[in-house]
């Protein structure tokens, strides 16, 4: 076991790097390449980021007597981050119910063995939490050889997946989250892009991935009509998307949502839809944007080709309906799935907005839902997996139990699922 040490900010803790060393594994001599797509399931809600997999043969039921259960490893703290998966590789982020101590564990895919057990930051004086949320909510993201861990204000880290060891740390880009930090960071080309949306401050920020230095920074031009920072905080995961030769950083906030070029983080449209940021994070589809809040308009459709404020030029529909603010939605077609936090499902027309069905599942509802293979696999916080039909009538497939419930959402990689519960993390397969 190898450590270091770096003196963090005055007043938020000393910053500890511990890794294990585990060597690189190397291909024989001689051998051909393998040039099979690694699997991979690299952020929230996967690839794209809207909750789509490449999977045909995943299970429609399980159970704690073995079945369909490949492996199950306990993981210790709390924590709401989903699993991102690299290869071989699950990664994911822990910290004990205080925040004092926060960590990145690297996880074999095959067995469950965890490999990498890291701490990477202590925090003297955490900023407060709402006992809903935990300290380590951000879902890491994944690329070949990386990890990005991050954990709001507290500490945004790239730790090297083959070795553990931690490549570069940042601690000094401050936020009072006040109820936790709740984005995830996300990838685009070169660059790291992270979200402050706290009772204090709100701003974007781009950081090169391959060294954590700042690249741009831009603070938000929402018009949030008060000065209760309470009502400028935000959690959303931002999403990149391409529209018209046009590549843009769809951000949501509190009361508006902002389009940036994600290069220079010049803004390119804005909206204003009032009400509280959520967790669901946008979805793009048949040239529009769907943004969720609570409050407010809570979900709307707005083109993505505007220009400057377009509030009152671009909005499509929107809708007020059984609208989640944790669980983020699924595009399928001309479909627009969604689960309340209350555990009602719906089913609505992409194109205008207008429902077609509504049904009760029951539970409370976190994790956000994943599409695979025509069916639609909800999960809730009491342990419960509902499987339907991704059609335009309910036909229910399948329903499944587990210990302990979901929080954070789900992987999917070849034809596994890698479930994350209050407790422990699964893989799930035939």
């Amino acid at each position: 076991m190898k450590t270091a040490s770096l003196t963090g900010p005055a007043g938020r803790g000393a910053l500890l790097l511990v890794y294990l060393g585990f060597g690189v594994v190397a291909a024989a001599v001689g051998s051909e390449p393998d040039r099979r797509p690694v699997p991979h399931w690299n952020e929230f809600r996967g690839p794209e980021g809207n909750g789509h997999a490449d999977s045909a043969r995943l299970p429609l039921t399980w159970n704690e007597a073995s079945k369909n259960i490949r492996w199950k490893t306990e993981i210790h703290g709390k924590g709401w981050s989903s699993p991102v998966v690299w290869g071989d590789q699950i990664w994911l982020t822990t910290a004990p119910a205080d925040g004092k101590k926060l960590w990145a564990l690297g996880i074999d895919r095959r067995t469950g063995e965890i490999l990498h057990e890291i701490l990477l930051f202590e925090i003297e004086n955490p900023f407060h939490c709402d006992p809903y949320n935990s300290y380590a909510t951000p879902t890491p993201t994944i690329e070949e050889g990386r990890v990005y861990v991050h954990f709001g204000s507290a500490g945004t880290a790239c730790v090297d997946t083959a070795t553990g060891a931690i490549l570069w740390a940042r601690q000094d880009l401050p936020c009072n989250h006040h109820r936790g930090p709740g984005s995830s960071p996300i990838l685009h080309k070169n660059l790291l892009i992270l979200h402050f949306d706290g009772i204090d401050v709100q701003y974007v920020v781009a950081l090169d991935k391959q060294t954590g230095e700042t690249v741009w920074k831009k603070d938000r031009t929402i018009n949030y009509r008060t000065t209760n920072g309470d009502a400028k905080k935000a959690y959303c995961t931002p999403k990149v998307i391409e529209h018209n030769g046009r590549t843009q950083l769809i951000s949501p906030g509190a009361v508006g949502t902002i389009a940036y070029d994600p290069e220079t983080g010049e803004e390119l449209w804005k909206v204003h839809h009032g009400g509280f940021n959520t967790a669901a994070r946008p979805l793009f589809a048949h040239g529009k944007v769907f943004i969720s809040m609570e409050g407010g308009m809570k979900l709307l459709a707005v083109r993505a080709d505007g220009e400057g404020d377009v509030t009152d030029t671009h909005i499509e529909w929107k809708t007020g309906r059984s609208t989640p603010t944790r669980p983020s939605q699924l595009i399928v077609g001309d479909l627009f799935f969604m689960v309340s936090d209350a555990g009602v499902a719906s089913c609505l027309d992409v194109q205008t907005g207008e429902p077609i069905w509504s049904e009760r599942i029951g539970g409370k509802h976190s994790a956000s839902p994943i599409y695979a293979s025509g069916r639609i696999y909800f999960f809730n916080e009491d342990g419960g997996t509902t499987v339907i039909e991704a059609g335009r009538e309910f036909k229910l497939l399948g329903e499944s139990e587990l210990d302990a419930g979901c929080m954070a959402t789900p992987a999917v990689v070849e034809d596994s699922l890698i479930i994350r519960t209050k407790t422990h993390l699964y893989c799930i397969a035939d």
